[in-house]
């Protein structure tokens, strides 16, 4: 569990909707917001955000500041290679290039409409491959299985709202097939995944190997992705960028993705 104290001085930047239509140029917020809806595994606690000071002072001026508690796994978040691979990378030690690369969308949202447990195959990859060209070296591959759309509804979104350790076998959620994995780090050499879902292995899993596959080569997951339904499916670039927590197994990332020009 991860308890910060936000400092006396925080600049928020202004978020506007994006447009309908792609724009040359556009930065889209790939990221959901954390708060006490945001979901996270059924065995972790949830986000808290407790407010220390809030007001006007004698001084004259208004002064806020927070404290907040939040599991490294939950809401959209890194997990790092070491959270399932012995000796690998911990969330600090992630080289911050592979988090920002060339983005690819793979929509598999029709066949994950039809089968909630769906696992994205090689030969959906190969498909996007077919009609974009060969995944690009460093890239961020995201996969929309269109479960983000239901977001922040426990149930919908998991399977189940229950919680708990008896919670975890009742999960259903699309993830990747373990030899779609093993493809991607074997046969192409990508920066990092991500999908819409709460874990890179589909709900049902009790041996996470798709996990396992991707963190044995060091290559990160991003889970809970937001709005992937406003990407198109080549011609972005993604950054990544997740809190710097030593030796962590995992944390907050703000995502985005940023519209080619051309």
């Amino acid at each position: 569990m991860l308890c910060v104290l936000l400092p006396l001085s925080f600049a928020a930047g202004a978020c506007r909707a994006p447009a309908s239509s792609p724009i040359p140029g556009q930065v889209i917020d790939l990221t959901h917001a954390f708060d006490s809806d945001t979901i996270y595994w059924p065995t972790a606690e949830g986000f808290r955000l407790e407010i220390d000071s809030q007001g006007w002072t004698e001084g004259g001026y208004y002064y806020e500041a927070n404290s907040f508690c939040t599991a490294e796994h939950g809401g959209t978040h890194v997990d790092a290679p070491i959270h399932f691979a012995e000796g690998k990378w911990a969330l600090d030690e992630v080289p911050v290039d592979q988090l920002m690369g060339p983005g690819v969308l793979v929509d598999v949202s029709e066949a994950c409409a039809k089968n909630r447990d769906h696992l994205v195959t090689t030969e959906e990859l190969r498909a996007w491959e077919r009609e974009h060209g060969r995944i690009p070296l460093g890239a961020i591959v995201l996969l929309r299985t269109g479960f983000g759309r239901y977001w922040p509804d426990r149930e919908r979104y998991m399977g189940t709202a229950e919680r708990g350790p008896e919670a975890v076998p009742k999960l259903h959620f699309p993830g990747l097939h373990p030899e779609a994995a093993r493809w991607l780090v074997e046969e192409r050499t990508i920066g990092a995944i991500g999908l819409d879902t709460p874990s890179i292995d589909h709900g049902p899993s009790k041996d996470f190997l798709a996990h396992r596959v991707l963190f044995e080569a060091n290559v990160p997951a991003i889970e809970n992705v937001a709005h992937l339904e406003l990407l198109p499916e080549a011609g972005f670039e993604v950054i990544a960028l997740p809190m710097k927590i030593r030796h962590g197994s995992g944390g907050p990332v703000r995502v985005v993705a940023i519209l080619s020009r051309d």
